[in-house]
């Protein structure tokens, strides 16, 4: 049996195994969710909520952004706070302050510590008691805790709407005057926030000492702390890591070197004389508009970040009016992969019919059919969200054509069931213009080939995850399918098809030989997935997870790190290939920024993403700066870097009788990178430590207030973000620029002038 078969059997035992654990993980998370009360009632029968009050509070909540403003559970914006904690926190103290009046104290801080802590453990053995019945669907609460559920209540009432009582909050919260539209909405939006605060503090049984979150949030005065199952799996999950570590240093040791005769380099470029056929030509629009999206999605980017420091305002103007917070939070982070899917897609229109040489009947209408639904769409959801958050949609039309609140799956069902027509159109375009090499004769880079075209399938069929809940789902049914979107599609799929098509790349361009291309991109491709796949789950700690699915996502979201570990020899092997002969220097900027995917993965995939992976780091960590820390370096640093490398690859193809000039390129690259940098080292990476440190002395809900928030140290940190977010936006525009002059006024090169004199540095 040949190497190449082992490592096929090999991928494919290890997907059947990781795919069967991952479904299996799904069924216990749904079998423990905590339930949705038929009625929540206080001694004596009085209604306080019904499950219709729930459910409509949860669409409204999704309505008016969802995750773009605050979070659930750990789960969405920074700004404003994790709505579970805050609601938590201010019952809790609603509950304490009846008690100390009760006992004849003006207020519950008047008592003695010794009173304090009396009351404290009273209030504990209260609301982490499980009063769910079954039988009836019926959670019953004390008359005490119903007052205080009621204040709780008038407080999300007058701060959702224009009372200017909680003027001053909503400013810190950057949150427009009637973020949501009538009083009942906000009163069943506080009925949701109740559900989801409850189950943050009820223990799931009497025999189960940990509540439906895992104890999360951190809340002392409910004794919510690390369960002894996050300290165990956090120890694990290093020693897997280091594990891991070793055993991939001992595989590189053994077999760094082995085959590796001499391989001759072609004399000249083999994609100079590539013959660029219509559905080919017909790609540049889509690196023209992943350039838009992008500037667009920087835009939106910096609106966002100067909402944490002028709230409803900006430089004095009332942006929130006509663009909240929420939404302009919203079309950052889906921009952002919307430019690199695009970008993705793109390369895989442009390369398919380069590798095949088949140009398929009506193959340029499918290209150009397909770009104008990817505008349809953009244009068709970013208005369903604008009316969805402005209030002016209406509940019963949100879900298919609003804001469905769910971060990075926020648009409406239609639109999501468009996007999959069109990745399934994307899918056919690609596959039948690389079928004559799947349906042909055995060659070396047939598996290569094969690979990719997988990945094309398992990209056009996996986003087919986001259409798995419906309005009413479970919410930790809908964590459990989104995550199968945002990790799988995203961190897994396309970043197979990323590694298959640079393989593929060097392959034709003669610098490695197609066997070891396809060894190599097999073994990568199982030792990624090795950890990949079960990494998932740990996004799912504290939503309604039981031990063995935390146990899970700790020990195989350590595996993830360990291809990253030796990244550094992917960027010098990278680097040698865009050295390894004179006409090489045509494919420089590429080849470096795919250096810098390198470097990223290793920093912001790597470091940056271990550094909140384990279940112990992130039950601290979570909704913290330290996330959008891992996420913006992970997000653009890898996966905008390589769609940026793809594109200039192809941009080399259909612009190559042009002169390059290159120094755009330069400058985006340093910029780009000098950019990310300084945004996460002189903002994200300092705010999320002093987030961390006030979260374990002083408890979540303190890490995420205002009165934290609004501290003049924090607002400078903010601040400082504007050097590297400047130094960034000059990198975008330098490539624009680049890419601009390629179609606009362009200086063709002279006859029978060589490639490399082409390159003007």
């Amino acid at each position: 049996m040949s190497n190449v078969r082992k490592l096929w059997l090999g991928l494919t035992a290890l997907l059947i195994v990781s795919f069967s654990v991952l479904l299996w993980a799904g069924g216990e998370i749904f079998r423990a969710a905590p339930p949705v009360p038929e009625k929540v009632a206080a001694e004596g029968g009085a209604v306080i909520y019904t499950r219709a009050d729930i459910e409509r509070g949860r669409t409204v909540w999704q309505s008016m952004g969802g995750m773009q403003l605050g979070s659930i559970w750990g789960h969405g914006g920074y700004v404003a706070p994790d709505w579970s904690a805050d609601g938590l926190h201010r019952e809790a103290l609603g509950v304490l302050e009846i008690w100390a009046r009760d006992s004849g104290a003006e207020n519950y801080v008047s008592l003695s510590t010794e009173q304090q802590a009396g009351l404290q453990a009273r209030l504990a053995a209260m609301m982490r008691t499980n009063t769910y019945d079954a039988s009836t669907g019926t959670i019953t609460i004390t008359r005490d805790r119903a007052a205080a559920v009621a204040d709780v209540a008038s407080h999300y009432i007058s701060l959702f709407g224009n009372d200017p009582a909680t003027a001053s909050l909503r400013e810190a919260y950057a949150m427009k005057d009637n973020t949501v539209d009538t009083a009942e909405h906000r009163r069943d939006l506080a009925a949701f926030f109740w559900w989801t605060a409850w189950a943050a503090t009820t223990e799931r049984s009497t025999t189960s000492k940990v509540t439906y979150t895992n104890n999360w949030p951190g809340e002392p005065l409910v004794n919510n702390t690390p369960p002894a199952s996050l300290w165990a799996w956090s120890a694990f999950s290093v020693l897997f890591l280091i594990a891991g570590i070793a055993a991939l240093g001992w595989h590189y040791a053994v077999s760094h070197d082995r085959d590796e005769g001499t391989h001759r380099l072609p004399a000249s470029d083999p994609f100079a004389t590539l013959r660029i056929t219509p559905s080919m030509r017909a790609t540049a629009k889509y690196f023209w508009v992943v350039l838009a999206l992008f500037l667009v999605q920087i835009l939106m980017g910096a609106i966002t970040a100067h909402y944490q420091v002028e709230g409803q305002n900006a430089y004095g103007f009332a942006l929130s009016n006509v663009l909240p917070y929420s939404l302009s939070r919203t079309w950052h982070t889906q921009l952002a992969v919307l430019w690199i899917a695009v970008a993705w897609l793109g390369t895989g229109l442009y390369i398919a019919p380069a590798l095949s040489g088949h140009e398929p009947r009506f193959q340029r209408l499918g290209v150009n059919v397909l770009f104008g639904c990817l505008l349809i769409i953009v244009v068709g959801a970013f208005a369903g969200q604008w009316l969805a958050v402005m209030q002016k949609l209406g509940l019963a039309n949100n879900f298919w054509f609003g804001h469905q609140g769910w971060e990075y799956a926020d648009i409406g069902r239609f639109w999501q069931w468009f996007l999959f027509v069109g990745l399934l159109l994307w899918l056919g375009l690609v596959g039948r213009a690389l079928w004559p090499v799947l349906h042909g004769p055995p060659s070396e880079s047939k598996a290569v080939v094969g690979l990719m075209f997988l990945s094309t399938v398992a990209i056009g069929l996996f986003f087919g995850a986001g259409l798995m809940w419906n309005e009413h789902t479970h919410i930790s049914e809908v964590e459990y399918w989104r995550w199968w979107l945002v990790h799988l599609w995203v961190e897994g799929f396309f970043e197979v098809f990323a590694t298959a098509v640079m393989a593929l790349i060097f392959t034709r361009l003669g610098l490695v030989k197609a066997s070891s291309a396809t060894a190599g991109v097999l073994f990568a491709t199982i030792v990624f997935m090795a950890g990949g796949v079960l990494g998932t789950l740990h996004h799912l700690y504290f939503l309604g997870t039981p031990t063995a699915v935390v146990a899970l996502g700790a020990s195989f979201s350590a595996l993830e790190v360990v291809p990253l570990a030796y990244i550094g020899f992917e960027a010098y092997h990278t680097w040698k290939m865009g050295r390894a002969t004179p006409w090489m220097a045509r494919y420089r900027w590429p080849i470096l920024f795919f250096v810098a995917v390198s470097f990223w993965n290793l920093v912001g995939a790597g470091l940056f993403g271990f550094l909140i992976n384990p279940p112990l780091s992130l039950y601290y960590m979570q909704g913290l700066n330290l996330t959008p820390l891992h996420g913006h370096t992970a997000l653009f640093g890898v996966y905008g870097m390589l769609g940026i490398a793809l594109m200039l690859f192809c941009l080399r193809g259909l612009r190559g009788q042009v002169e390059w000039n290159t120094r755009p390129l330069r400058i985006a690259f340093w910029t780009l990178n000098i950019g990310l940098s300084l945004m996460a080292l002189l903002t994200l990476l300092p705010l999320g430590v002093m987030q961390l440190l006030a979260a374990i002395d002083h408890g979540y809900v303190y890490a995420r207030s205002a009165e934290f928030m609004q501290r003049p140290i924090v607002d400078l940190l903010v601040w400082m973000r504007v050097p590297g977010d400047t130094i960034f936006s000059v990198g975008a525009l330098a490539l624009s620029w680049f890419v601009f002059r390629l179609w606009v006024k362009p200086r063709r090169m002279a006859a029978g002038t060589p490639a490399l004199q082409a390159v003007r540095s």
